[in-house]
């Protein structure tokens, strides 16, 4: 940790909040490009001298590594000493609460700066050759909302007041209601190399194309985001198309190679499968935490940055 944690630390065993996981993230990349995407929400130029804006955002990518609540968060730091060091905060400093925690998330949402902190994030492990570029592997979860959905006789479609950006969906004959994270992961390292968060009605396919990065040889996918405009732009573009083939009203049954073809290509694409599970799990994002579409699309990025990260150290173990 390069981060000084004051004068007291002097005097302690150097092993004193040693957390290896953590350490290791803490190598991984150039904190300070991140750093300096953010520090201009923390301008300090009104008001008490903020927190610095690193240790900021440290703190939410804990907080999404460690599936905490915003109290929760305020008390580990406040418990633990090596988030503190992982985060930059001293000894003998004051850590923020979660109203001062729940307004830098709200700030950075506003601005899109954890979604421009993952593209860093990727840039830099891309950089060290961590990104493979073999194909991409491309899926969505729905993700439910933070409120339950309301009343049937509110009338079909309805809304809740509280989280106008969560609606409906169905899928295998039932309704959600909620949220979808759209990701293109890449395969062989597991990195997430983009994203989108929407309502839960967009399409899979509606967001297909912002999930292909342009330099990968192959793309795998369902059936839902077989379109022949897309094979035609993959193939134009050198990339290999592995949509997998679905029946319509002309062809309700697939030839046998067509079978065969989507029994192969499910296969290979299942890993992006995993990262929902993992999601969900492990990271306790079944379910949103905010109360808008724009601040749960920051909640979900700062959580795919620390997932990548985390998945390098795996990797590298």
């Amino acid at each position: 940790m390069t981060e000084q944690l004051g004068f007291a630390a002097m005097f302690l065993d150097q092993r004193l909040g040693s957390n290896a996981k953590l350490e290791q993230i803490d190598s991984l990349i150039d904190w300070m490009r991140l750093a300096a995407i953010v520090t201009p929400v923390r301008s300090g130029e009104t008001g008490r001298p903020p927190y610095a804006a690193l240790s900021m955002l440290k703190a939410l990518y804990l907080q999404a590594l460690y599936d905490l609540s915003d109290p929760g968060l305020e008390e580990a730091l406040l418990d633990r000493l090596s988030f503190r060091r992982f985060c930059g905060f001293a000894l003998d400093a004051g850590t923020p609460d979660e109203t001062t925690i729940c307004r830098f998330r709200a700030a950075l949402a506003g601005a899109g700066l954890l979604e421009a902190c993952f593209q860093e994030v990727n840039r830099q492990l891309e950089a060290r050759g961590l990104v493979l570029k073999k194909g991409t592997l491309m899926d969505a979860s729905i993700v439910a909302a933070r409120h339950n959905p309301p009343p049937r006789d509110a009338g079909m479609g309805a809304t809740h007041p509280r989280e106008p950006g969560a609606d409906w969906t169905n899928k295998s004959g039932k309704s959600y209601f909620g949220y979808k994270l759209h990701i293109g992961i890449d395969e062989g390292s597991g990195i997430v190399r983009q994203a989108r968060f929407t309502p839960a009605r967009t399409a899979d396919s509606a967001v297909a194309d912002a999930l292909i990065s342009g330099d990968e040889r192959a793309v795998y996918a369902d059936r839902v985001y077989d379109m022949k405009a897309r094979r035609h732009w993959l193939r134009a573009a050198g990339i290999h198309d592995r949509l997998m083939h679905r029946a319509n009203k002309h062809h309700p049954k697939l030839p046998f190679w067509k079978q065969r073809r989507n029994q192969l290509i499910a296969r290979r694409r299942a890993p992006v499968e995993a990262v929902f599970s993992a999601m969900k799990r492990l990271y306790g994002k079944a379910r949103a935490r905010c109360h808008s579409l724009e601040r749960n699309a920051a909640d979900f990025f700062a959580f795919l940055t620390i997932f990548n990260l985390r998945r390098v150290t795996l990797k590298q173990a």
